[in-house]
């Protein structure tokens, strides 16, 4: 097995890298003999013991629908309440802006339709041709339904970022939204949130913000920010298949949103139609509070941002080591900005002469698991000309080490060696 040269992260306080996994149980498991290097995580990590105990606890012994009069029912109230202020925490927000729902797709669709009912028709809406189709399609329909133009903010495909200049002639007097992603699920980048939210508010326009991909990898300010919404998945963050969503409480109060008559008309609730998934919205605060275990702080808010910082540092140097190493390879190429630009470490890549598919298969005779296709950021796969076989994806998580690094180069090495 081939080691490759690291660099050497700061000193940090976070939990070290051996008694995390000890908290995975999915670690456990092998494959051909050997143990499993999850390298999945982009798509989806692998959960906790305390986050599933979590969920097992309050299906268990607190099951119940919310609001009314009996034990298990308030129980419910209080577990639902406890995971807003983990998530306020999460955003530093209030939380009166946190809302839950299934997922982040369904979410956005929600929010889209709403704020849609005031716009009338002439508007224009922003996107970028870096995010998932979660924070395009959703935009696109609303555009059609409603009589508004669509403008795509092209990406740079040698540098993978956004082209600034194209963003700032996009966004006029005429835009009403600006959707755009904290970091890319397909390149890793992460662009400038703040700036772009600045731009969008000096032309009277909202900013709405998937941060799906970025959550894992960075602490999230939605003041810092600027944003007026922000939207996260916690089965990205090792936490259930949820999602939820950052609204300002004076747009949220003022949606026109879709609801049945008796629901509250009080925020967060307004924005939650129907019952929804408690035992998963239970598990989301749990993975809240697994990452916050992770490092030292005097508040929750505290150990989040120490965890965070410590798991990006952490990140940059197995990923360093990633990209060195499949850039070494012959017939091997890498997408997205390279080591030392703003991004996660996840990576993007293709074997000349070898379908993505391929190579996700032979990946797995070395127990790697590693997905592979367009990950729904169709427009990237476009640019790059991978509309058709898409490309392999990559990512490290909080349970990653070097030696499984080394393993998914070495691996890489022997496919493309045609092995």
């Amino acid at each position: 097995m081939t080691t490759l040269a690291r660099q050497t992260p700061q000193k940090l306080d976070l939990v070290p890298v051996e008694e995390i996994r000890g908290q995975f149980p999915a670690l456990a498991r092998q494959h051909a003999g050997k143990p499993v290097a999850y390298f999945d995580g982009p798509g989806g990590t692998q959960v906790p013991t305390p986050v599933v105990d979590a969920m097992v606890d309050y299906l268990r012994h607190h099951n119940a629908n919310t609001h009314w009069a009996y034990p298990t029912s308030a129980e419910t109230d209080t577990a639902i309440a406890h995971s807003r202020e983990a998530f306020a925490d999460f955003f530093n927000c209030s939380p009166r802006e946190v809302a839950f729902g299934n997922n982040m797709t369904t979410i956005t669709f929600h929010i889209s339709r709403a704020l849609g009912r005031n716009w009338g028709s002439g508007g224009e809406i922003v996107i970028t041709e870096l995010d998932h189709q979660a924070n395009v399609s959703p935009w696109r329909a609303l555009a059609k339904e409603g009589g508004l133009t669509i403008r795509s903010v092209p990406f740079d495909p040698k540098s993978g970022e956004l082209v600034w200049t194209e963003l700032e002639s996009a966004i006029n007097t005429n835009t009403r939204l600006l959707a755009i992603g904290a970091a890319s699920n397909a390149l890793g980048t992460i662009s400038p949130i703040r700036e772009a939210a600045r731009l969008a508010h000096d032309k009277g326009a909202l900013c709405y913000v998937d941060a799906v991909h970025y959550a894992g990898h960075s602490i999230i300010d939605v003041k810092a920010m600027e944003c007026d919404f922000l939207v996260c998945s916690p089965y990205k963050f090792y936490g259930p298949h949820a999602g939820v969503l950052f609204g300002r409480a004076e747009i949220m109060s003022a949606l026109d949103v879709a609801k049945v008559a008796p629901a509250s008309n009080e925020i967060p609730e307004r924005i939650e139609t129907g019952t929804q998934n408690h035992e998963g919205i239970v598990g989301a605060g749990a993975a809240v509070e697994f990452l916050a275990s992770l490092a030292p702080g005097a508040t929750r808010r505290e150990r989040l941002i120490n965890t965070m910082s410590g798991l990006h540092s952490r990140g940059e140097a197995l990923f360093e080591c990633l990209w060195s190493g499949l850039h070494a390879i012959n017939g091997v190429r890498c997408y997205g900005p390279p080591p030392g630009r703003p991004r996660t470490p996840t990576v993007s890549f293709t074997v000349d002469g070898a379908s993505s598919t391929k190579v996700a298969h032979a990946l797995v005779e070395d127990a790697i698991f590693a997905s592979n296709g367009n990950f729904y950021a169709t427009s990237v796969m476009e640019r790059l000309g991978h509309s058709q076989m898409g490309v392999v994806r990559a990512g490290c998580a909080c349970y990653t080490t070097d030696e499984e690094i080394d393993r998914f180069v070495d691996g890489v090495r022997r496919i493309a060696a045609g092995k």
